[in-house]
């Protein structure tokens, strides 16, 4: 992990999972090593430990809104966060946006919500969340949790027209926006 407090910024090492360049995932990034690390596009080599105390260092503020309890009604707050994925051979540093297609045509809503005892309680090794999560260190805002697995509002796999092959390393920046 590299923190660049200045530009309020945190990137990380990546690498891509191929597998859901076409199946499904509500996992954005997670730790190469934690119990989901094999479910997630992107498999990072932080843990959430690191990537929690990174943030902050960056000057991130966590919601810490979210429980096992209210996790399908609430939507997760913190800092709001630009991320931006870029990789060897690349044409430019590609937005989440443009990495992640949401079946819905929704924007992420990218927020530091914290969770660290959770994320350290439960060790899955959840960094990124593509619904509010109350175990992963960053989720997204724009759904509650449940809404892709449970109820089926919403679909999420990486843009195989953007995105390079299975195993290929990648950064993915987080720039504190708020």
């Amino acid at each position: 992990l590299r923190v660049d407090a200045n530009n309020h910024t945190v990137t990380m090492l990546v690498q891509i999972n191929g597998r859901f360049l076409t199946d499904d995932t509500r996992h954005g990034i997670v730790f190469k090593d934690g119990s989901n690390g094999h479910k997630s596009l992107f498999m990072g080599y932080a843990t959430p430990k690191a990537f929690y105390e990174a943030l902050k260092e960056a000057g991130g503020t966590p919601g810490e809104n979210m429980t096992m309890d209210n996790k399908e009604t609430t939507h997760v707050t913190g800092s709001k966060l630009d991320i931006s994925v870029n990789w060897q051979g690349a044409a430019k540093a590609y937005s989440f946006d443009e990495v992640i297609v949401d079946s819905n045509g929704k924007k992420l809503d990218m927020r530091f919500g914290g969770n660290l005892t959770a994320a350290e309680e439960k060790k899955t090794g959840c960094l990124v969340c593509l619904d509010s999560c109350p175990v992963g260190i960053v989720s997204n805002a724009t759904y509650t949790y449940g809404a892709v697995e449970k109820r089926g509002e919403v679909k999420f796999k990486g843009n195989a027209s953007v995105l390079p092959a299975d195993n290929t390393l990648a950064t993915v920046t987080f720039k504190i926006a708020e």
